[in-house]
């Protein structure tokens, strides 16, 4: 008896090809918070410092799950690279209201973020 392809199936298979990039992104970004603070004890970085930091660290991240998703799927590397990219930071924003119960940014510095992932998943999609 051959098995049939379910409906699903290659949907199902996006989406764990988009939780595999999301876990690469947010692995990166939590080692590189790692680095970012043991950088701000050890020299005393000022606030510009830290604020470019998390940004780099934003574009850095979504780069790898962008590269990652764009190797695991093959076609319209781009747009799986964006989708990645919005989700990084739909979960960030998410986490944050979550911690804090409100955003802590004006909506500038969320669409400028929000530019930023969607910008690097986009490039790492683009680059695999």
């Amino acid at each position: 008896m051959e098995k049939k392809a379910g409906v699903g199936t290659g949907a199902q298979r996006k989406a764990v090809d988009l939780l595999k990039s999301l876990l690469c992104a947010y692995v990166i970004t939590g080692i590189l918070l790692l680095v970012l603070t043991l950088l701000l004890y050890k020299m005393g970085l000022s606030e510009e410092n830290v604020n470019a930091g998390i940004i780099l660290i934003y574009v850095i991240s979504t780069f790898a799950g962008g590269f990652v998703i764009g190797k695991l799927s093959g076609t319209r590397k781009f747009l799986w690279g964006l989708i990645t990219g919005v989700l990084y930071f739909a979960l960030l924003v998410l986490i944050s209201f979550g911690i804090y119960h409100s955003l802590q940014s004006g909506a500038g510095s969320l669409a400028t973020t929000l530019l930023l992932c969607a910008g690097g998943g986009m490039l790492g999609g683009m680059v695999s």
